[in-house]
């Protein structure tokens, strides 16, 4: 599989697989911690998404700064606009940024689960009222879950 991305990159909690054009970063993805890194980068993006996720690693208030495209329906591009105003160590619910969006929680659920970008647009940050809610269409506790508890305790918003 990592033929199919720009840059796969091991990390505490999988390996990430990045896609990049020349001019964009167009998806991270999560895949199984056993899928090989893959290096060297196959282009200049790939290398620079590389360099930022591992400085977020390092420090998670690092943000990225990388060219994205991404593209979507006007709710969805609202919703991850919403995301990536929730700094690092904070949370927000899903019906919270619905109010905000005079949406409903479920379509911002629904937006979450359609980001191509996850960790640079911080998806994992929106919780469910009563915990930490799904991630990447999972709700129960498993290798998706994991990954969002992991990101949420590295930022700080999650002890223990």
């Amino acid at each position: 599989m990592p033929e199919a991305f720009q840059a796969c990159v091991r990390t505490p909690f999988a390996t990430v697989g990045i896609r990049a054009t020349d001019k964009h970063i167009t998806h991270f993805r999560f895949l199984a911690p056993t899928v090989p890194a893959l290096a060297p980068p196959r282009n200049s993006l790939a290398y620079l998404a590389c360099v930022q996720l591992q400085a977020y690693l390092d420090d998670p208030k690092r943000a990225f700064d990388l060219p994205l495209l991404m593209s979507g329906t006007h709710h969805r591009i609202a919703v991850w606009e919403a995301m990536c105003r929730i700094p690092a160590g904070k949370t927000r619910t899903y019906g919270e940024v619905a109010q905000e969006l005079k949406s409903s929680p479920r379509a911002v659920g629904g937006a979450c689960g359609a980001n191509p970008l996850p960790i640079v647009v911080p998806c994992h940050r929106i919780v469910a009222a009563s915990g930490l809610g799904g991630f990447m269409g999972a709700r129960d506790e498993g290798f998706e879950l994991g990954i969002k508890h992991w990101l949420l305790e590295h930022e700080g918003a999650l002890r223990g």
